[in-house]
């Protein structure tokens, strides 16, 4: 963990740069069609780091995705829910749009925003082994542990 050093956060005192690398990531819960993860945390931004992990872990296989490129986007949201929401959404245009995979993520959360830097690769559909088609995120059933040790979401396959 690092303080993070950016124009875009100055004056965010307390925001922390966060590289996790967990055992236990996340859970999939039961749900009828989609698919629904807990992502666990020693707080928010490991939470949601592991959020995007699991997100890319519904695609592909992760642990065969190098971290040769990065992409660094920030979004806004009025609670932590849209910031949530927004985070995986943007990962998930970024693969639609780039055909990105990421196996790497590192969250900063500040008041109101969250800047992330994802690493990873160009999808090889032989190497990645792909999963499941993620289509998009939902805010259904999109909760987050008030003391930040988890969160869950759907995402619609």
């Amino acid at each position: 963990m690092m303080m993070i050093h950016d124009e875009a956060f100055a004056g965010q005192r307390d925001m922390k740069l966060y590289n996790v690398r967990s055992p236990v990531r996340y859970e999939t819960l039961e749900h009828t069609a989609d698919v629904y993860v807990r992502a666990r945390g020693i707080d928010l931004c490991e939470c949601f780091t592991n959020a995007a992990y699991a997100l890319f872990d519904q695609m592909v296989d992760v642990s065969t995705v190098r971290p040769l490129e990065s992409r660094t986007f920030e979004v806004e949201g009025v609670d932590p829910e849209e910031l949530l929401y927004d985070l995986l959404s943007e990962l998930l245009c970024l693969h639609d749009t780039e055909g990105l995979v990421f196996s790497e993520f590192e969250v900063a959360i500040g008041e109101g925003r969250l800047q992330c830097k994802a690493h990873g690769e160009g999808l090889d559909l032989e190497r990645h082994r792909p999963r499941s088609e993620v289509k998009a995120i939902t805010y259904h059933m999109l909760k987050i542990d008030p003391e930040g040790h988890w969160v869950t979401v759907i995402f619609d396959v």
